[in-house]
Formats: C-alpha cells, structure tokens, sequence
C-alpha cells in the first residue's frame, strides 16, 4: 500500500486519537475503548517503519504512541495509588458517612451476644438453647488444650487449607448479612442478631467450661478484623434496606441505586478486612506455640489499630 492511500485511509483515527490525548491532559479518565486504539496506532507504526515510509509519518506515529504510552500507563499508576487512597481514606470516611448505621448495626450484634454469654456463663446448660449437644462436644474438642492447632478439628488440613477454608466462610456470613439488607433490611437485621447470639453463647460456654485459657487468646487476634467486618456488613445491608423502605423523593430503584455507591464502598473494605483476618486465623491465633500473653497484647494492638483507622484515617484527606 502506497503512503498516500495508507495515511488516507488511518488519517481520521489518528486525528481522534490526538483530540483525546489532549482532552487526557485535563484529567479525563482512560474509557475502555482506549487500550485497542492504542494497540492499532502500534501496529500502524510498526508498519509505516516496515514499509519505509517518509520519516515524517514515522515521526508522527512514533510520538502519537509515546503520548499513548505515557496515558495509558500512567492511568494504570494512579489505578494503583487509587487503591491505597480507598484503604488509607475512602473506606473510614465511608464508615463515618453512615456513623449512625454502623452504630446501629454494632448494637444489633453486640447486645445480644452479651445477653447469651452472660446466659451461657451462668447456666451450663443455656448453650443447648443454640446448640445441639454433638455440636457442643465438637466445639468443646477444637479449644481442647492437647490440640497441635486451635479453633478447628484435629485433621482438618494445613494451614494454607484453613486459609482458604476462612475466607470462604468469612465472607459467605458477610455477604448474606449485607444481602439481606435487599429484604427491607430485615435479612441484615437477621444476620447480625443471629451471628451476635451463636458468638455470645459460644463465648460463654467454653469460659464456664474452662476453656477461657485457649478460645480468647485464639479469637482475639483475628477478631479485631472479623467481627468489625461483619458489622460493617451488616450496617451496609442496612444502608439498602433503609432505600427500599424511604426512597424519599426518589424512585426506590433510583434510591437504591444511591445507596449502594456508599454500600459497595464499605464492602470492598470489608473484603480487605476478611483476608487479613483469614490470614491471622490460620497462621496466627491457631498456634499453639505462641506464648498467651503475646497473643492477648498482639490482639490488643490490632484491635487499638483497627478502630483507630475507623475513627482517624483519612480525616486530613478529607479536609
């Protein structure tokens, strides 16, 4: 193909690819089609060097894809720092956008899990109201103090398994907490009484049982992160719920709609929070090697951290 018919045929595309490098430069955000225009300016580029036309048209193409190169990189830089921005300020600033259901929400779980730990502490035999006696038995042998790992059944995997095994379980309870803020907010409700009371009863149980010395050094570490999860959940849930039963002037798909921006923000967060806690679960708080006191004054710090960041991270961003 001669020049001629080559720069007529692609002239146009380039010229669009140009407008849009310079409208890039006032911070308009990379679309989806960018990447494959970006792919055919290289191709067109390598075949003007491959056909040896007029250095004036290679000189053009090559700068048109440096241009491109440094957009479409560059957007996938501030991609990453857009991340680190959401953990160090989008996610807290979120939680405190919706204070009041957070509050809410943490009510919700922590109340009754206090009423049925101090019901299960008190009579030994108030566990069976949630539990079945297998259930109890079972429980009982994972904070067994012969045991080579705590909090799981003796032959249940590596630590890597159980991992994988948490993360699963960690956030199937969160995502069906928040799910069910789609029915009026009543299935978050659920979710977070239900998770408070079976927490509570286990609690109280195994420290009237005398196992006190390994459940609380087991949970306090991985707890700082798994239960503010499951309460971030469930305020999200509510977040939803709230919508649908006060769209106020809005339609309730549009409220809705509304609604789930901050939502969704609080669930990635939650997310992050549930592989921490995974991890701390398996390779941490199941160790039997770690002397107590380590354990609780660890736990201690993440808890300090954790609301710390939700009460203090991001305040300066934000102003």
């Amino acid at each position: 193909m001669k020049q001629q018919d080559f720069e007529a045929r692609h002239r146009a595309e380039w010229g669009r690819l140009d407008e849009w490098l310079a409208a890039s430069a006032r911070k308009r955000p990379v679309d989806d089609g960018f990447p494959l225009a970006y792919r055919r300016l290289c191709q067109h580029l390598a075949l003007a060097r491959k056909r040896r036309y007029g250095s004036g048209l290679v000189t053009e193409l090559n700068e048109l894809v440096l241009r491109a190169h440094h957009v479409l990189y560059g957007e996938r830089a501030r991609g990453e720092s857009r991340w680190l921005r959401f953990l160090l300020a989008g996610f807290p600033q979120a939680l405190r956008a919706n204070a009041s259901l957070v509050w809410l929400a943490t009510a919700l779980f922590v109340v009754p899990g206090l009423v049925l730990a101090i019901a299960c502490h008190f009579d030994a035999d108030a566990i069976y109201t949630v539990m079945s006696s297998e259930e109890v038995r079972s429980l009982e042998a994972m904070y067994d103090s012969g045991n080579d790992k705590l909090g799981r059944k003796r032959n249940s995997g590596t630590d890597l398994a159980m991992f994988g095994f948490y993360i699963k379980n960690n956030i199937g309870i969160s995502f069906r907490t928040f799910a069910g803020g789609m029915l009026a907010g009543l299935g978050s409700i659920f979710f977070l009484l239900y998770n408070g009371v079976m927490i509570g009863a286990v609690a109280g149980h195994l420290n009237q049982a005398g196992f006190a010395h390994t459940f609380f050094p087991f949970v306090v570490g991985h707890g700082a992160f798994e239960l503010t999860a499951i309460v971030f959940s469930g305020a999200a849930g509510l977040k939803l719920g709230g919508a649908l039963i006060d769209p106020g002037a809005l339609r309730r798909v549009e409220a809705l709609r509304v609604a789930a921006r901050d939502a969704i923000v609080i669930m990635y967060g939650v997310f992050v929070m549930l592989v921490i806690a995974a991890f701390l679960e398996a390779f941490w708080s199941s160790s039997t090697m770690l002397p107590v006191q380590v354990k609780y004054s660890v736990g201690a710090g993440l808890w300090v951290a954790v609301i710390a960041y939700c009460l203090f991270s991001g305040r300066r961003h934000a102003a």
